[in-house]
């Protein structure tokens, strides 16, 4: 069965809860105490005012069999917790505080919709991950094997005759079963801190999402929510105006297809590997929020009230006392500019794109993609370009790699020793800069081995063995054939013609051996693939310096 998760987020919509009205709260004696699901279904009138917080986190942590079991157990009258309600005063909206999962899986079995279907397929504009649909067809199986679609069984009651006694009894009992409902009383800010409280109970939310739900009206946290879902899904951005919501998702869409395009799954089963993994996972969320914060030079400190910043002095955020709500989008677009830039330096074809190989920078000796080791390249990466030492780098980048590659290891160690994605992000830099650095003055692999183990940020991380395990039973595991297909895709990797170094045919550029500016032809015979900078920028710089390049437009290592 698949492992990822359902995305339900789009069959129940999103809506602020508006902060200040005057008309006269709801008494409770007159609020429903319970949901069928008949109220669930498109031309309900109930379901049509139902709604979750614009903050509520996204609905997609559940898997297949999850899901099944929630409609299963409905339909068999098993217990299931009430789903808390709050209705605003002044839309008449219906805010589900508490229960958003289980009220969904409701309604995506009446619909028939897992994230795959018409409300869905609107709500992504039709841009749905490969691993969305998987799970989608999952469940929608699982279901149809344990209870029947909602249609089976609301045709049973019509037919019983010519149906068989399972679906009709759980038919009838769909006829009379109902999801328990309790009401939060009060205003919006009562709603509020009740939906918090209680979503840091029984599954706490996670720190990283419940910052961006903190920081929900922030550039950061906007253009973050932009990025994860390639501008579609619920538009935290649509108060801005029209021309700014369409450069949003222009935007989006671009850095998304930079670094999640192809979809990865499971296990590597392709040379073309996605440069921040897989799109479609809760640590995506995280990470993409860090990459944002991390680009822009922004700390927690800027959008937690009340805080003064701390950010890198000389960022363009150092020394505000508050990252601002952002009203006209402005700031938004701001960030997500540097964001693509960014991301533009290190994958893509872009001219000034160093096509870094993913298998060789971002992707850990088991074959699992290592957010830190991501955020670590474009931060060592915009250092090169802020120092001017990008064209030093390209000299010996070929040497470097290699050294990535066979101390591959060295990455697992500094995850395992600092943890995941910030923690091991300023150590990875530490080991990249160093590395750089030791080549640039001539060091041997055992000198700058030495090197690094003597840093204080790796003194304890760095071990001289691989620390790659291997399974134990007779069939491979999936970490086994991870770690041998990106042994394969690292040694079987085309080089870049001019540097030396690893290319990834998705950032390939066709360069002229000889330049036409010499009067190099389009000919077949005349063509190389190279990285983009290699083609644009380096190869420039060389051929001021020395007035040509080398044979067949390859580079002498330093």
């Amino acid at each position: 069965m698949p492992t990822h998760h359902v995305n339900l987020d789009a069959l129940i919509p999103r809506e602020d809860f508006e902060l200040a009205g005057n008309e006269p709260l709801t008494q409770p004696s007159i609020l429903s105490t319970s949901l069928k699901v008949t109220d669930l279904v498109a031309e309900s009138l109930i379901y049509n005012v139902l709604r979750k917080p614009d903050f509520q986190r996204e609905t997609a942590s559940w898997p297949p069999d999850k899901v099944a079991e929630l409609v299963r157990s409905f339909l068999e009258g098993d217990l299931i917790p009430s789903v808390i309600m709050w209705r605003s005063p002044i839309s008449g909206s219906i805010f589900v505080i508490d229960g958003a999962h289980r009220l969904s899986a409701l309604v995506a079995w009446a619909h028939d919709d897992y994230g795959d279907r018409q409300t869905s397929s609107e709500f992504f504009n039709n841009v749905i991950p490969v691993e969305q649909r998987k799970a989608a067809e999952a469940t929608r199986s699982l279901i149809a094997e344990t209870v029947g679609s909602y249609r089976d069984l609301s045709v049973a009651l019509r037919n019983p005759e010519a149906v068989h006694k399972e679906h009709l009894r759980l038919a009838r009992n769909l006829s009379a079963f109902a999801v328990s409902l309790q009401w939060v009383m009060g205003e919006a800010e009562k709603a509020e801190s009740s939906f918090f409280r209680i979503n840091q109970q029984a599954t706490p939310i996670d720190q990283a999402e419940l910052e961006m739900i903190k920081a929900r009206r922030k550039p950061n946290a906007v253009a973050a929510r932009a990025f994860i879902r390639a501008g579609t899904g619920h538009k935290y951005w649509s108060s801005f105006g029209a021309q700014t919501r369409s450069e949003i998702e222009k935007i989006a869409k671009e850095v998304y297809d930079l670094i999640f395009k192809p979809s990865l799954d499971t296990s590597i089963r392709s040379a073309d590997l996605p440069v921040a993994g897989r799109g479609y996972s809760s640590d995506s969320v995280k990470m993409v929020f860090e990459l944002v914060n991390f680009v822009n030079g922004i700390s927690p400190e800027t959008w937690r009230r009340g805080k003064v910043s701390t950010t890198k002095p000389g960022s363009e955020a150092a020394g505000r006392a508050e990252l601002a709500d952002d009203h006209d989008g402005e700031n938004t677009l701001r960030f997500m500019r540097a964001v693509r830039k960014a991301a533009s330096r290190i994958a893509g074809n872009d001219p000034a794109s160093l096509g870094l190989h993913p298998a060789v920078y971002f992707y850990s000796a088991t074959g699992r993609f290592q957010p830190a080791a991501f955020l670590s390249a474009i931060s060592f990466v915009t250092n090169l370009v802020n120092r001017r030492h990008l064209n030093q780098f390209m000299a010996i980048r070929a040497d470097f790699e290699e050294f990535l590659v066979t101390h591959k290891y060295f990455l697992n160690h500094i995850v395992r020793r600092h943890g995941s994605l910030t923690r091991s992000v300023s150590p990875i830099t530490v080991m990249l800069e160093t590395t750089f650095e030791s080549l640039t003055q001539g060091e041997d692999t055992p000198q700058i081995v030495n090197i690094l183990k003597n840093q204080p940020d790796l003194r304890t991380a760095l071990r001289e063995v691989d620390g790659v395990g291997g399974g134990r039973g007779k069939s491979f595991s999936t970490e086994t054939k991870n770690v041998i297909i990106l042994k394969e895709i690292i040694d079987t990797a085309p080089k870049c013609r001019i540097c030396g170094a690893r290319l990834p045919l998705s950032a390939a550029s066709f360069d002229h051996i000889v330049r036409r500016a010499d009067g190099g032809s389009g000919t077949r015979e005349n063509a190389q693939l190279t990285h983009p900078y290699c083609n644009t920028g380096f190869k420039e710089s060389i051929h001021s310096r020395e007035s040509g390049v080398a044979s067949h437009g390859t580079v002498a290592r330093a």
